[in-house]
Order: structure tokens, then sequence, then C-alpha cells
């Protein structure tokens, strides 16, 4: 009698240990289908993310024109990489720092523009380079 109540026992707690493995894979798997939805909206994210900088890129220049349509000042990073990538020179993320991504996007620039390679954004290549901020050409 008290082998059959061991056995039956340990048919129970089997039987238990079963079904509670049954609902940790599902609860496995809708962790991982929640983990692939995430993956999905982050790779979204950066695609966002460029589009609202380039916007805001081109407000700030708008609100930078005088009435002649020249700059006031000197052009932010933000400004010369969003006009570099409109170009297609730059393919990195529009941050405002300027990097090596971007003095190399601005080299190429200007020896495809014949203007003095130097990797920096002085007058004459800002005169060449600021028509891409309001377009895309590449």
């Amino acid at each position: 009698m008290g082998k059959k109540l061991l056995l039956l026992g340990l048919a129970v707690a089997f039987i238990i240990s079963l079904n509670g493995c049954a609902s940790s894979r599902k609860k496995d798997l809708e962790i991982q289908g929640l983990r692939n939805q995430v993956t999905a909206l982050e790779s979204q994210t950066p695609v966002k993310t460029e589009e609202a900088v380039v916007e805001q890129v081109s407000v700030e220049t708008m609100e930078s024109l005088d009435k002649t349509g020249e700059t006031k000042e000197r052009p932010s990073a933000r400004q010369i990489q969003a006009a570099l990538k409109n170009a297609g020179y730059y393919e990195g993320v529009i941050d405002g720092k300027i990097g090596r991504q971007s003095r190399q996007a601005i080299r190429d620039f200007q020896k495809a523009n014949n203007l003095s390679v130097d990797g920096k954004v002085g007058k004459k290549t800002w005169a060449a380079l600021k028509e891409y901020l309001q377009k895309k050409v590449k």
C-alpha cells in the first residue's frame, strides 16, 4: 500500500511538473514575441529620429536667414550634416558632432565641387553646400 501511494504521489508530481513546463514554455514564447516587437520598433526609431532632426534643421535654417536669404551666422554642425546627407555625402546620424565621418564627407564634397579640400566648412564650402539643406539630390 505504501508503494502504491508513493508511486501515485510521484505520478502526480510528474504530471504537475509537466504542466508547469508547458506554461513556462508558453511564457517564454510570449516573451520572445515581445522582444521581437521591441526590436522591430527600435529599428524604426533611428529613421523617425533622423526625419525629425532633418525637419528641425530645416526650421533652424529658415529662422537663421536674413532678408537677403543669406545666413546670419556660421552654420551649425547639424545643418552641415543635414546638407551633406541630402547631397549624398554623409551616411551617419545627424548628431551635431563633426567627427571623422563628417570631416570625410566634407572633404569628399569639397573635392567633388572643386573647392579647397581641408575638411572644414568655410564660406565657399558653405555657399556650395547650403543649397542642399532644403533638397535631396542623391
